[in-house]
This record gives structure tokens, sequence and C-alpha cells, in this order.
């Protein structure tokens, strides 16, 4: 006997995010996993950008999934649903990077000269794209958060201060003074 391929269920894929989510608290079985389904991938990239390791972005992401799964009651719809779940990624991230309380870091190999490159040297831009995420690594949580928030992810600073739970001010701040660290990282 075959199995009965599983049907989906197309007043899902319709609802919206709140609806979804709404429903899931109510109890709906597929509710969560059809919201997961649309959210994954930018959560997943979220994770990746806040922690130090992919190890640790997929444990974060699991961490915060089971948060807003068993938390969803509590959703009080003051934001969308994805911020909300951004939001939770973010401060699992945060958590995990406390709990850790360790900075990776990798020396520099002494026989890197400064070489132009080449126009078409994609092997540069590959370089240099992994020369500014490892200096963005050496940043402390809350100036990396910021700056992934504004300036990788394109939020605006408003939209970034209700993302993370911190004032405007306190957002600005911290994207200048990592963009400094930034800077000074990248001329050693």
């Amino acid at each position: 006997m075959r199995p009965r391929p599983r049907t989906v269920d197309t007043r899902a894929r319709q609802s919206s995010d709140r609806e979804l989510l709404a429903a899931h608290a109510g109890g709906a079985p597929h509710a969560f996993a059809e919201l997961l389904r649309r959210h994954r991938d930018h959560l997943y990239q979220t994770a990746l950008r806040a922690s130090y390791s992919p190890e640790d972005a997929a444990d974060s992401l699991q961490d915060a999934l089971l948060s807003a799964h068993r938390g969803a009651a509590a959703f009080r719809g003051d934001a969308e649903v994805r911020s909300w779940l951004h939001r939770i990624v973010v401060n699992a991230c945060l958590d995990r990077i406390r709990r850790n309380k360790l900075r990776r870091t990798e020396p520099l190999s002494e026989d890197t000269a400064d070489e132009p490159p080449c126009p078409r040297d994609d092997f540069a831009a590959l370089e240099a794209s992994l020369l500014v995420d490892a200096a963005l690594f050496t940043l402390p949580a809350d100036q990396r958060t910021a700056l992934v928030a504004v300036e990788l992810e394109g939020y605006s600073i408003a939209d970034a201060a209700v993302l993370l739970g911190i004032p405007e001010g306190t957002v600005k701040s911290r994207c200048a003074r990592g963009r400094r660290r930034l800077e000074t990282k990248l001329r050693e």
C-alpha cells in the first residue's frame, strides 16, 4: 500500500502571517509550519549574521523557533510577525554569545602583501568580502547586530530600533562606533 501524499492546506498558504500565528496559538496543527516555510531563509540568514559560527547560528535559530512556538499566544501585534520572529532570533543569538563568552579570532598571515586587485578579479572580491566579514565578527555583539540590521539588511534607523528594542539614538551610536572599529580593523 502506497502512502497517501500529504495534502497542503491551501487556506494556510493564503492566510496572512498574523492569521497563521493566531491559528497556531489556537491549536491549528500546520499553521506554524507554514509560517516557518515563509520566513526560514530570512531567519537563518539573520542567525548567521548575528552569530560567530554556522553551528551557533543553527543552535540559536532552533532556540528561537522553539521560543516563538511556545510564545505565540503572547504576540501582541505591535509589529509584523516577520519582525517579531527576527527579533526573537537576534535575541537568541545574543543570548548564546553571552553564554559562550568566547571571541574567536584567526591571525592573518604575515605573507599578505598589498596587491591591487585586477578589475575583473572575482577572487579579490571574494577575499575582500571575507575580510569584511571577519572584521565584522570582531565587533561587540550589540554593534554588529545594529550594523547588520541597518547596513546589510537595509532597515531604517527607526525600524532597526523597533526590531532591536532600543532607542533610535542608540542604534545610530552603535552603528557609528561599529563603523569606526571596522575602518580601523580593515586598515590594519
